[in-house]
């Protein structure tokens, strides 16, 4: 039977696109306390379901694809720009393909004014009528209002028409923002990205006997498998180790091990990486709030997508991002890198960052361990010894030197120079993942 989370959320996934709504009503129609619809609410909102506009509320929008990733919609446009929705609240699901600064004839505006596209204009109103007419939404800036006959033109048509007390050139500036991070967050692979789902995976039961783990051995390419209770929630692993010598007869409840390491659907393939050097485990199961098992990630999943991202194009770029693109090994020794300071990587007095300096660190010494064929790494602790201010433009040496490495540790001592003067030395310490 489903959970009383499960059957709100399930509520929701029935509710018409732009219908409104509350913690109240839903905890009023399924007959459960507000604090538990509070939460299956916000669990909505993580997942796409919903959004929460101030002053609005919160709506029913359409779960966006991943591919479409550069887009948004109205409703999450009225929360970057902090405006107010004047009429057409039945729209703000939707989706815009583009948008449009109307800083031009009436004429030429509508040459490149077209469906589910944002016009941003002040206080025009006959252009705003325009757009309304052409299916545009109309964003209006300055904090001007507009006539009441667009406001129902906007209801009648589904189109919402906002306002925000931005200028135009600001507004245009925070959606551009918008869509950047969202470019940058498309790189993000998370568990469910690379992860085997429930129906796929390998899986005991508490009360089965230890023979079941033979069986399943046979045809996993693992040895550690999640028990699962009656109700399907995680409450232990079991390895070759936890079983070797003990009666086959005996039930997995009394050898497993209890509370085991679980991982959620949208937790970062780094964090799982971190997690699987550090414990030393091949597989993390995958649970919901519930705890209910959703699927398995692996050491092979995470090292396959590892992989694969170092060879995918950055489309939006991190700061890590630019100073992996600006450091390259000299040709005459493949052990020394060199970078140039650009304006990115300094603080607001115009000298190389200290962030930017343990990223330096740390990218020098992962290609250093690449050239040796150890690897990757995930870093332990960086130690900075000093750092001197290094102004912007400067060209940087950077001498990483291998001091001691084992089968699942390296340490690496950083120096970089600038015009053969040292000014900055730091120490790091990393754990191994191998490929």
């Amino acid at each position: 039977m489903a959970t009383k989370h499960e059957q709100i959320l399930q509520h929701i996934l029935s509710l018409g696109i732009g219908n409104k709504i509350s913690v109240r009503q839903i905890a009023k129609d399924l007959n459960v306390s507000e604090g538990t619809a509070y939460r299956a609410i916000k669990e909505a909102e993580n997942q796409g379901l919903v959004s929460t506009i101030e002053r609005v509320g919160t709506i029913r929008i359409e779960r966006k694809k991943k591919e479409n990733f550069e887009r948004l919609t109205f409703a999450e446009v009225i929360n970057i720009v902090d405006g107010q929705v004047l009429g057409g609240r039945g729209g703000l699901h939707k989706t815009l393909n583009k948008f449009v600064i109307g800083a031009m004839q009436l004429e030429a505006m509508m040459r490149y004014t077209e469906a589910n596209s944002l016009l941003i204009v002040g206080n025009r109103v006959k252009a705003h009528e325009l757009a309304l007419n052409e299916g545009a939404s109309v964003l209006i800036t300055g904090g001007f209002d507009t006539a009441d006959h667009i406001k129902h033109l906007a209801d009648e048509k589904q189109i919402p028409i906002m306002s925000t007390s931005y200028d135009t050139f600001t507004v245009a500036a925070m959606i551009n923002r918008a869509i950047y991070d969202q470019l940058i967050k498309k790189e993000i692979i998370f568990v469910d990205d690379i992860s085997t789902p429930y129906d796929e995976a390998f899986y005991l039961n508490e009360k089965d006997p230890l023979e079941k783990w033979y069986q399943l051995n046979e045809k996993s390419t693992h040895t550690r498998f999640p028990v699962v209770d009656e109700k399907k929630r995680v409450v232990g692993m079991v390895t070759s180790r936890d079983i070797i010598g003990k009666d086959q007869k005996m039930a997995m409840e009394k050898v497993m091990t209890k509370n085991p390491l679980v991982v959620q659907a949208k937790t970062s393939l780094a964090y799982v990486a971190h997690m699987m050097v550090w414990e030393g485990i091949e597989v993390v199961p995958i649970v919901d709030q519930a705890y209910e098992l959703q699927g398995l990630v692996s050491r092979q999943d995470v090292l396959k997508a590892l992989q694969q991202i170092q060879r995918q194009p950055q489309v939006g770029e991190t700061i890590d991002d630019i100073v992996s693109s600006n450091i390259y090994a000299l040709e005459e020794d493949q052990t020394v890198f060199q970078t140039e300071v650009t304006p990115q990587m300094t603080n607001q007095l115009g000298t190389l960052s200290n962030g930017v300096f343990t990223s330096l660190v740390t990218e020098a010494s992962s290609r250093l361990l690449l050239q040796a064929k150890k690897g990757d790494l995930v870093v332990e602790n960086i130690t900075v010894y000093f750092i001197k201010p290094v102004q912007i433009d400067s060209k940087l040496i950077i001498k990483p030197k291998l001091l001691d490495i084992g089968r699942i540790y390296a340490k690496i001592d950083v120096e970089v120079f600038q015009e053969r003067k040292l000014v900055g030395k730091g120490l790091l310490m990393a754990q191994l993942i191998d490929r």
